[in-house]
């Protein structure tokens, strides 16, 4: 006789390996792919919480990072170790998992919009009646029977044209991103780490549009002093400088990638928390931290309207609570139309997840 059959549950046990691992890729993100401070800070764990024991030690486990691919000695005559592209990988993996869950892969590279019709790519909820012309395959026909019922009755069961339904079938678009983040030195500044959680945001979208929507572009660009276009394989290495906040450079750097692009949606994501206090004119630098400076800001809100005209939108992220950096982001969502959040790092790239997923976009 079949039926179900229960047992103690028994957790799936992580090697040690695996859980010191973990440890491991935070830490170097959190170092900035600096394996000896990330080595020293997992002394320090394992001194206070006894992370390792006498069968497997720390050696134990920098000997496995090494056999499994994950470290190599350094090429430079000083020795030392770095990480390898595949332990790269492995960081955005877990910047993935960490941020975003576990996520199922979708359909090949695209997103939902709102418009549906008969050439559309993917079957939608919404049925309409059927038209000459229509797909067979396009006709829901447990949908087309019930209508059949309410329309003939049930007792001598007919089904014509005229009861067919059909599943609308929705259009959808290819989205081209690039991901904007503020390197000044304000984001280590009053205490508190505001460039690990961007960095593990950048590495997030990175895999989850590999993954998800192969079809999209995402470029990442970091603004200081001046802007300049990264790789996701630089990403684990970022670090702040000592730098101001060229808002105009960063903005001018990602319209120049974005009009290069032949996707039908094309959008900006900005991580700042500082206010722009940089600009570049004609080779020379005009520098002024205090306060909000017209000239610096009249430019900003220039490119923002620029943008809207081009079609671009863009979502600023804006990590500082001070109301009158508020009031600028305020003016310069609206000279674009586009979007703001005032937040704090803590859900930073939940939010940004969500407005990418499921933001309607219109096919142009």
């Amino acid at each position: 006789m079949l039926g179900y059959r229960f047992k103690n549950f028994i957790a799936d046990t992580k090697s040690k390996f695996d859980e010191l691992f973990k440890i491991f890729k935070q830490l170097i993100t959190h170092t900035s792919g600096d394996v000896e401070e990330a080595l020293d800070w997992l002394k320090q764990l394992d001194k206070e919480y006894e992370l390792t024991n006498k069968d497997y030690t720390l050696d134990d486990f920098i000997a496995e990072l090494k056999k499994r691919g994950y470290l190599r000695d350094k090429n430079d005559g000083q020795g030392g170790m770095a990480i390898t592209p595949k332990t790269e990988q492995a960081i955005r993996n877990n910047a993935l998992e960490h941020i975003f869950g576990k996520l199922k892969k979708g359909a090949s590279g695209n997103h939902k919009t709102k418009f549906t019709g008969k050439n559309g790519e993917e079957t939608s909820s919404d049925l309409r009646a059927y038209e000459f012309g229509d797909s067979p395959q396009s006709i829901a026909m447990i949908d087309s029977i019930k209508q059949a019922q309410i329309n003939n009755g049930l007792e001598d069961f007919i089904l014509t044209e005229n009861d067919l339904l059909v599943g609308e079938q929705e259009f959808k678009t290819q989205t081209a991103t690039v991901l904007m983040i503020d390197i000044s030195h304000s984001m280590i500044l009053y205490g508190e780490d505001r460039i690990t959680p961007a960095k593990m945001v950048a590495m997030a979208m990175a895999e989850m549009i590999k993954r998800n929507y192969s079809k999209d572009s995402l470029d990442i660009i970091v603004f200081g002093n001046d802007a300049w276009p990264i790789q996701v394989k630089d990403l684990p290495y970022l670090q702040v400088g000592p730098y101001h906040t060229n808002t105009v450079a960063g903005l001018e750097l990602a319209m120049s990638i974005l009009r290069k692009k032949k996707a039908s949606n094309k959008q900006i994501f900005m991580i700042t928390d500082g206010k722009p206090s940089c600009l570049k004119e004609n080779g020379e630098y005009y520098m002024n931290s205090n306060g909000l400076d017209r000239r610096i800001v009249n430019k900003c809100l220039t490119l923002a309207a620029a943008c809207k005209r081009s079609k671009i939108d863009i979502t600023t992220f804006m990590v500082a609570n001070d109301r009158y950096l508020q009031n600028f982001i305020d003016e310069f969502t609206e000279a674009n139309q586009g979007k703001a959040y005032f937040t704090g790092l803590k859900g930073l790239g939940e939010m940004i997840f969500r407005d990418y997923t499921n933001k309607k976009r219109k096919k142009v």
